[in-house]
């Protein structure tokens, strides 16, 4: 396990993420963390706000009582902040919220809130420093994600083909796009550390097909890599049926079921990722409490499948898989932009 202690090249990365994010002398910048939070990435964010002469505050709150059948992990829709008011109301004043809290507010009830006051909140995933070292942002990762974001706003249909036998068509009209690709700089915009992804969420009734997950492939709920071969049917945005054998199939199909929630097993987003510094065997190299798994959403060329909340499609559950897969061939309206796992065109320099 890596020692979590204050580094001195931490706070130069912290603080370079912090300027991307346009922050200046003066500015208010709120650390909103909870008590299970990791202290070493609160103390960081503090730090290089105050190198670059900001105004910190810290807002910590209790971590809230599980509530969940099953353990969460890695949703980006923490329930911390409790709709606590008071709490609300600071973070939306600040000019930069800088989120530690353990599963992010990217999906949190709170956000929409937070981001109309004028806020900017930039969610540091819950990793170890050194994973957000190595997935430093970089400058060249803005355009080839606003490219990307580009091309699924124009596209009508994303279809999804693999040698493993994923053959899987996602209607995109009504989809709700977007992308990140590390840092926010403008008010109301909402980025994770690390980025490097652009996503869709499809409106309902859009994704049929069959997703089939690969030895190599992950599950970032699990934070492992799959050894066995799942099959799953989609069928009118529902995983319908989950074929294959092993302890991953059965993993799989009693965390879904555990839920006892149709809506779990719902599309919730799709996308590829973009950030050639992510890397996909990287997970195998810590242990699972120092990584949080969103370098895995983002390595260059992945197709990302997550299952559950879809506000775009109506749909809410906290249950939730991420699934990065290798070795797809992504096309938007037949022209492709991943094949077999490697960026095509606009997106591979």
């Amino acid at each position: 396990m890596l020692i979590e202690r204050i580094e001195h090249k931490w706070i130069d990365v912290f603080a370079e993420t912090l300027r991307r994010c346009d922050i200046r002398p003066g500015d208010v910048v709120a650390i909103v963390a909870e008590t299970q939070s990791r202290p070493v990435n609160v103390e960081l964010a503090q730090l290089a706000a105050e190198a670059l002469g900001a105004r910190p505050f810290r807002l910590v709150v209790p971590s809230a009582r599980v509530s969940a059948p099953v353990p969460v992990r890695s949703t980006g829709a923490s329930d911390a902040l409790g709709q606590l008011a008071p709490v609300v109301a600071a973070l939306k004043a600040a000019t930069l919220v800088v989120d530690c809290t353990v599963e992010g507010l990217l999906h949190a009830p709170e956000l929409p809130e937070i981001l109309g006051g004028g806020a900017r909140v930039l969610m540091v995933s819950n990793e170890h420093p050194e994973i957000l070292e190595r997935c430093a942002t970089d400058p060249a990762l803005e355009p080839k994600v606003r490219a990307a974001i580009k091309r699924l706003r124009s596209a009508a249909e994303m279809h999804v083909t693999s040698a493993a036998g994923t053959d899987l068509r996602i209607g995109l009209r009504d989809a709700r796009v977007g992308g990140v690709w590390g840092w926010c700089a403008k008010p109301g915009q909402v980025a994770h550390w690390p980025g490097g992804l652009a996503l869709a969420f499809p409106a309902a009734h859009s994704v049929n097909g069959q997703l089939v997950l690969a030895p190599g492939d992950i599950n970032l709920t699990f934070k492992q890599y799959l050894r066995d071969r799942i099959a799953l049917t989609v069928e009118d945005d529902y995983v319908v049926a989950i074929d294959g054998e092993g302890v991953d199939v059965d993993l799989m199909r009693d965390y879904f079921a555990a839920w006892g929630d149709r809506e779990a097993y719902a599309v919730s987003h799709v996308g590829f990722g973009l950030n050639p510094r992510a890397r996909w065997d990287a997970l195998a190299c810590y242990d699972k409490r120092d990584c949080n798994g969103t370098e895995q959403r983002a390595f260059a060329g992945n197709f990302l499948y997550s299952t559950g909340a879809n506000e775009v499609a109506g749909r809410h559950t906290l249950g939730h898989f991420d699934l990065p897969l290798r070795k797809c061939t992504v096309a938007l309206d037949g022209d492709v932009v991943v094949r077999e796992g490697q960026l095509q065109g606009e997106f591979a320099s």
